[in-house]
């Protein structure tokens, strides 16, 4: 399993929302470059960026903060997202150097639009970040627009049918673990991996220590995102090992 540092942006600025909520904001850094630096260091070779600004309302804000994140990375790969609504961003953000773009709400709303994308631009290139919420029979239903809209579409549904165009690359939000430091979903994940084992699943929200990973290593998930507890060295660099193969 690999972990992936994450750097949000908003007004050009690496914050941290708890659970999505803009007016619960955190900032850890005005200058985005010197938490790359800081990931880079790690060993880390993926850094998952997201543009908040542009997953609330589709603008395209922190633009220049993801062009001098790709220019510092020194070989690192970055997949971005936040806002990624039309295929013009898309290609505009591989044109950048971004290794995958992370689409969110519209692989919801517009499923026909992704799936040319995957078929067009390739499976590896595409990355659907599906934010869920468990409704009261432990269903996870996605949520779209930064979390602000919750739908009756459910996880497994939505992933069967990208299955069939070539998907590749999931990213998993349990949005009640996202910046709790509660601990990640385990049984989500598990779930998720049973089902559709060809996936490449990441898993976000949760992570507050070194046990996190190693138990999300046990369900099977590809990848682990997380960004509150490297923010805040909750994570150790010699813990941080294991699950960063240029360490």
């Amino acid at each position: 399993m690999l972990l992936v540092p994450a750097i949000d942006l908003r007004g050009g600025r690496c914050v941290r929302l708890l659970q999505g909520r803009f007016d619960a904001e955190t900032v850890y850094a005005t200058d985005p470059a010197e938490v790359l630096d800081r990931y880079l260091a790690y060993g880390a070779r993926l850094i998952h960026v997201v543009d908040l600004d542009g997953a609330r309302d589709g603008a395209q804000g922190n633009r220049s903060a993801i062009e001098r994140l790709v220019a510092a990375g020194r070989g690192v790969s970055l997949q971005v997202g936040g806002g990624v609504r039309g295929r013009g961003i898309a290609d505009e953000l591989l044109s950048l150097g971004v290794a995958r773009v992370v689409v969110g709400s519209v692989a919801v709303t517009q499923p026909l639009e992704i799936e040319r994308w995957l078929g067009e631009l390739g499976p590896d290139k595409v990355v659907l970040a599906f934010d869920v919420r468990l409704d009261e029979d432990g269903t996870p239903r996605l949520a779209t627009h930064g979390w602000e809209r919750q739908t009756g579409t459910s996880l497994w549904d939505m992933v069967e049918r990208y299955s069939a165009h070539g998907l590749r690359h999931v990213l998993c939000t349990d949005v009640a673990r996202d910046g709790a430091l509660s601990g990640p979903n385990l049984e989500l994940y598990r779930e998720a991996v049973r089902r559709f084992p060809g996936i490449d699943w990441q898993a976000s929200g949760g992570v507050s220590e070194a046990r996190d990973l190693h138990t999300l290593a046990a369900t099977g998930v590809a990848a682990v995102i997380s960004g509150r507890a490297l923010l805040e060295g909750r994570l150790k660099p010699e813990e941080l090992e294991p699950f960063l193969p240029a360490a």
